[in-house]
């Protein structure tokens, strides 16, 4: 499937901040389709048992994507999560590259719905989410300079997501 856009990578972000050393590092993309694809590798500081990744990291990976479904079509806004339901479905392997895809179920003025899922490079589904998310003006989430803080636009020359 053919990227339309890149999403911007941000400072200190737990899962995407590029000058954050603990950060899964990860690439989230925008689809043909409308959707939201990501591609990461987690690593050993974010492992539970050994080989595996911590079921709050997966958590978070999935909260990210399906955040950040929204910014396809307000590439400004910003939202917190209210509610967030994640199934695990197989163990999530340290050290390989997983994809990740979200979409919007249901938009209002007043927040979103999104489903999220993680897959291995077999098509498995290694996990799954859904959650619901309240938008705020982005003076109310945190003093900070989006622009500042969502700064780096890496070009990998990643044209097609399967």
């Amino acid at each position: 499937m053919k990227v339309v856009k890149k999403q911007r990578n941000s400072k200190s972000c737990i899962i995407c901040g590029m000058d954050n050393p603990s950060s899964v590092k990860a690439m989230f993309y925008e689809m043909e389709n409308g959707e939201l694809r990501g591609l990461f590798t987690f690593r050993e500081e974010h492992q539970s048992y050994p080989g595996r990744v911590h079921g709050g990291m997966i958590t978070a990976m999935l909260d990210e994507l399906i955040g950040r479904a929204l910014w396809i079509k307000e590439p400004e806004s910003l939202a917190v999560t209210t509610t967030i339901t994640v199934k695990y479905r197989r163990p999530m392997p340290i050290g390989v590259q997983l994809r990740g895809v979200a979409r919007l179920t249901h938009d209002s003025s007043r927040g979103f719905v999104g489903i999220g899922e993680i897959y291995d490079s077999n098509g498995k589904l290694l996990a799954a989410a859904e959650g619901t998310y309240m938008r705020l003006p982005n003076e109310t989430i945190g003093e900070f300079d989006i622009h500042e803080e969502m700064k780096y636009l890496i070009d990998d020359n990643i044209t097609e997501i399967e």
